[in-house]
């Protein structure tokens, strides 16, 4: 009981202390998100409200079955200044913009207020209950099949999406580097995921430095075929509208496609870095007598049956992302020297490759890490003797190993 008493104590103490810097964190990602920017357009007036479809005045839709024009139809605002009005509007026929309205429907409405003139446009269907429910239903499956794992896998989530959106945009707007803004979050991400996975041990830190030297390594090698093939920040599709950007602000645009592959290799890198370190930890508890060299070829076997996947499936995501691209190249029947020579392409065979270079890498690291640091970590082991082998137990401190003394 006494020993259960101290053990309590400890696990209290760092959980007020891991609140305490949650708290601090959470404070310092509110003030550092007090950012004056630039006005780009013209939004003064103009909002993004929500709405719903009274009825539909004039239709748009033809003998034919298609639609053609602009909807007018009625709306009651929700939201903002006209909230609890029915005004007119008008719902454009677009893939990008507008919607099909119907009485009942909810809808995203553009309201422009001017003096005593308010116009109102259909902006698009309201998915913000479909995409909340969705992301619900995925943590929501997450923890009842990864049970307390996928729950500490659904915060780290959780926090890696925090961390992108309030912590590594802000800093690249305020003119940090996106490189090291990019190797920062990695750092930040993986250390909070990996305690909440493995807690303090020595297969997350093994996970951790493998993951960001992974992640790095990936970094370096999309660099480097960048300088080779001529391809930089700069030739990217949207860069007009980045480039109008740079000028207004003080974000570096020639950084931003190699710190985006960073973060794309984030997640395949770290899966391997601890599936290694989980794997040797476990080897080396079933049987404390294994070298340090036999150690790191177990996560090497491990690691070779891991890399044809985990590289398909980097290549593969961004395959399909640029299924698109590659249908039209395919029925304008472009030729190879085209095709190859396209910045888009080559974008995309860098980001495939240099994030496989990375899950490829991280293999070596994390079992050279882990057959060093695992043992060592798991130094103060008492063997008992049994039957038929031997059985470890892991002594928790020194204080537990004298009054077992």
């Amino acid at each position: 009981m006494k020993n259960k008493k101290k053990v309590s104590k400890r696990e209290l103490l760092a959980r007020g202390i891991l609140c305490l810097l949650a708290i601090g964190f959470a404070l310092f990602l509110w003030q550092y998100n007090q950012v004056d920017k630039a006005e780009l357009v013209g939004t003064e007036g103009r909002s993004f409200e929500k709405a719903q479809v009274v009825s539909v005045l004039q239709d748009n839709l033809q003998e034919d079955g298609n639609r053609y024009g602009d909807q007018r139809v009625e709306l009651y605002i929700k939201t903002g200044e006209l909230a609890g009005q029915t005004v007119e509007a008008t719902s454009p026929n677009g893939n990008l913009f507008g919607a099909v309205c119907y009485p009942g429907r909810d809808v995203i409405a553009i309201v422009s207020v001017s003096e005593d003139t308010n116009v109102v446009t259909v902006y698009s269907p309201d998915r913000i209950l479909a995409v909340v429910g969705f992301v619900a239903a995925f943590l929501l499956i997450l923890c009842l099949i990864g049970g307390k794992n996928g729950a500490k896998s659904a915060l780290g989530l959780i926090f890696t999406f925090i961390c992108i959106f309030f912590l590594m945009i802000p800093m690249i707007y305020r003119g940090v580097s996106p490189f090291f803004s990019a190797v920062l979050i990695t750092l930040v991400t993986t250390l909070v995921t990996m305690y909440l996975i493995g807690g303090f041990s020595a297969k997350t830190l093994c996970s951790v430095l493998g993951t960001v030297a992974g992640v790095v390594l990936a970094g370096l090698s999309a660099w480097l075929f960048g300088a080779a093939a001529d391809i930089g920040g700069y030739n990217v599709s949207n860069i007009e509208e980045l480039l109008f950007i740079g000028q207004h602000t003080q974000v570096n645009i020639g950084e931003l496609l190699f710190a985006g592959i960073l973060i794309s290799a984030l997640g395949a890198v770290m899966d391997v870095a601890m599936s290694i370190s989980s794997t040797i930890t476990e080897i080396y508890t079933q049987n404390p007598s294994l070298t340090r060299m036999q150690l790191f070829r177990s996560g090497i076997s491990v690691g070779r049956d891991m890399m044809g996947t985990m590289s398909n499936t980097l290549v593969l995501a961004f395959a399909g992302g640029s299924l698109s691209l590659l249908v039209l190249n395919y029925a304008y029947d472009l030729s190879m020297n085209q095709i190859l020579n396209s910045s888009s392409i080559c974008i995309e065979i860098m980001q495939g490759i240099s994030g496989s270079i990375g899950v490829v890498m991280t293999v070596p690291i994390v079992s050279v890490l882990a057959s060093i640091f695992v043992p060592q970590w798991h130094g103060k082991k008492t063997a008992v003797p049994l039957e038929n082998g031997i059985e470890t137990e892991e002594v928790k401190d020194l204080e537990t190993l004298d009054e077992m003394e």
